[in-house]
């Protein structure tokens, strides 16, 4: 795994600049983003340049750090840290901020480097202005491996930050940290991480001759979705988004209601909401409000088929007359989250209650190194 593969997840970018010689580089930095993909705007805040802002840098900062993956000040470090103070949350949830000085000779990495992918994003910056790239996270100053890094190059969520950093702190120690997931993992491990379960998919031969089962660190990783599975004294969760909701309701159904049912089926399953990766249902309900706002507030893709391409999926399923006679198709959550998994494996029956229905399907992740 190497982080500049990051390069791949496109972002919403903003620079801003505070000279003349500043928006040369911003408007050299701004066309080589874009050539990567990237959405990027660009805003000067300076009486001696034209169309300049009139609000503060850090009027600017707070106006966009919710709605950009990424922040770039180009100009002096002090702005850019003045200006951000205010805003920062968390590591999970901050943008990505680098610094570059006017002249386009540095950039630097200064928050979020790992989760919100400043790290990468200072490598490619610099690459675009043929600068030096300013990284000064330890794993990466030491070439080893960081979970964190890990857990956005596989799109998944992390939690248990606390156990995150002594995973880190552990690496960087010399000490073995364990690795298991529920997953397929494709890759080998890198140093520093010991497979301490054999992961979904694995030859069990292959397996035991790799692993020393008598020997399992204090601290480790798991893939999983599942919030109970706590395989280390100290675990960090890396959480796939490998679960499908299939959903049904009646007409005007509200996203309250729905968000209340969703929730409650992931907690009997024990599953983070995080692993949700999209919403399905019959195209009968491809405008149904309430199942379209909760998708726009979990920020998830919402999936409806039609009562033939329902029908087909293979399965046993629990079936309803009374629906198939209003939907053309004897049940619509279980065999929606099914189809939009891929044909991954119903992890929960239909859940029914107050005029919804709900269920939920695990679709195929592969985890790679």
């Amino acid at each position: 795994m190497d982080e500049g593969s990051l390069k791949e997840k496109k972002m919403r970018i903003g620079l801003i600049c505070f000279s003349l010689t500043g928006l040369a580089t911003g408007e050299r930095l701004s066309e080589g983003l874009e050539k990567y993909g990237h959405q990027v705007f660009l805003d000067r805040k300076s009486r001696y340049i034209p169309d300049s802002i009139t609000e503060t840098a850090g009027e600017w900062t707070k106006r966009h750090f919710p709605d950009c993956e990424g922040l770039i000040f180009i100009g002096a470090c002090g702005i850019a840290v003045r200006s951000i103070a205010p805003c920062i949350v968390s590591k999970k949830k901050d943008p990505a901020v680098l610094v570059i000085d006017e002249c386009g000779g540095y950039v630097i990495s200064l928050l979020s480097g790992h989760l919100g992918g400043a790290n990468a994003l200072a490598k490619e910056a610099a690459g675009i202005l043929n600068a030096v790239p300013v990284i000064t996270t330890a794993t990466d100053l030491h070439h080893r491996f960081a979970v964190d890094v890990f857990a956005r190059f596989n799109e998944c969520a992390i939690f248990h930050m606390r156990a995150a950093k002594d995973v880190s702190a552990a690496i960087l120690a010399g000490k073995t940290v364990g690795f298991c997931s529920d997953f397929p993992v494709r890759g080998d491990l890198p140093p520093g991480l010991m497979m301490s379960e054999a992961p979904s998919g694995t030859d069990p031969d292959v397996f035991i001759k790799a692993v020393d089962l008598d020997r399992v660190p204090e601290i480790g990783i798991a893939v999983t979705v599942r919030k109970d599975f706590c395989p280390f004294k100290e675990t960090v969760h890396v959480v796939p988004p490998a679960v499908v909701l299939g959903i049904g309701c009646r007409k005007g159904t509200s996203s309250d209601k729905l968000r209340v049912m969703a929730e409650a089926a992931l907690e009997d399953l024990g599953i983070y909401r995080e692993a949700v990766a999209s919403f399905a249902s019959i195209d009968l309900k491809k405008e149904e409000q309430g199942i379209l706002s909760l998708a726009e507030e979990w920020t998830v893709p919402f999936f409806t088929f039609s009562a033939e391409e329902l029908q087909k999926v293979e399965g046993d399923f629990s079936s309803s007359g009374f629906v198939k006679g209003i939907t053309g198709v004897d049940n619509v959550c279980e065999r929606s989250a099914v189809l939009a998994s891929g044909g991954g494996r119903l992890i929960l029956k239909k859940q029914s209650g107050d005029g919804m229905t709900c269920a939920a399907a695990l679709r195929s992740y592969e985890i790679r190194f």
